[in-house]
C-alpha cells in the first residue's frame, strides 16, 4: 500500500513555509518592491490576442526610447527581454510611457555605481517611502463602454414578428396560386 500511495500530508506545513519565506524575502528587500516591473503584451493566437497580459521583460527599443540603460533597468527593478521583438508602434508605445511613468515614480537611494542618468532621491524623500505591496503597476483592464436605451413596450414580441415572417414566406406560392384561381374564377 505504501509502495503504490502518494500522500501529500506536508501541503499545510509546506504552505506555511512558503508564505514565511514570501515574508522574509519582502523584509530582507524592503522597501524595494518584490516584484519587478513587466510589460504589458497581448498573448498569441487568435483565441487569446484580445486579452492583455504582463509579459517577460521589456524590449531593448522600449528601453532605448525611454531613456533607460539596459544594464541599470535590472538594478532599479525593471525586467529586460533580449529576446522580445516589437511588432507594432502602439504596443511599443505603450509600454514606452508605461516605463516614463515608473521611471517618474522611482525614488533611488543613494549607493555605488553609475545609474545612467537616473536621479537619486534626497533623505527626505528616502525616509517617506514605503514598500509597495502587490504587482508593480498591474495591468489596468478595459472595460467596453456600455450604451443604455429605453425598452420599448406595446410591440409584439420579436420571437413573434419571426415566425409571421417565417410562415408568410412558406404560404407565398400557396396564396399566390390562390390569388390566380380567384381571379380565373371571375373571369
Amino acid at each position: 500500500w505504501m509502495d503504490r500511495v502518494k500522500t501529500w500530508f506536508n501541503q499545510p506545513a509546506r504552505k506555511l513555509r512558503r508564505r514565511e519565506a514570501r515574508k522574509a524575502k519582502a523584509a530582507k528587500m524592503a522597501p524595494r518592491p518584490v516584484g519587478l516591473l513587466r510589460p504589458v503584451v497581448r498573448p498569441p493566437t487568435q483565441r487569446y490576442n484580445m486579452k492583455q497580459r504582463l509579459g517577460r521583460g521589456f524590449t531593448l527599443t522600449e528601453l532605448k526610447e525611454a531613456g533607460i540603460n539596459k544594464r541599470v533597468a535590472r538594478s532599479v527593478g525593471i525586467a529586460v527581454d533580449h529576446r522580445r521583438k516589437n511588432h507594432s508602434q502602439e504596443a511599443l508605445e505603450q509600454n514606452v510611457k508605461r516605463l516614463k511613468t515608473y521611471r517618474s515614480n522611482l525614488v533611488i537611494f543613494k549607493g555605488k555605481g553609475d545609474l545612467g542618468g537616473l536621479k537619486v532621491a534626497d533623505e527626505a524623500e528616502c525616509g517617506a517611502v514605503e514598500q509597495l505591496k502587490g504587482e508593480v503597476m498591474p495591468v489596468q483592464k478595459e472595460e467596453p463602454a456600455l450604451e443604455f436605451r429605453a425598452v420599448e413596450s406595446g410591440k409584439d414580441s420579436v420571437f413573434h414578428e419571426l415566425r409571421v415572417i417565417r410562415s408568410d414566406m412558406r404560404l407565398e406560392g400557396l396564396r399566390a396560386k390562390r390569388r390566380r384561381e380567384k381571379e380565373e374564377a371571375q373571369k
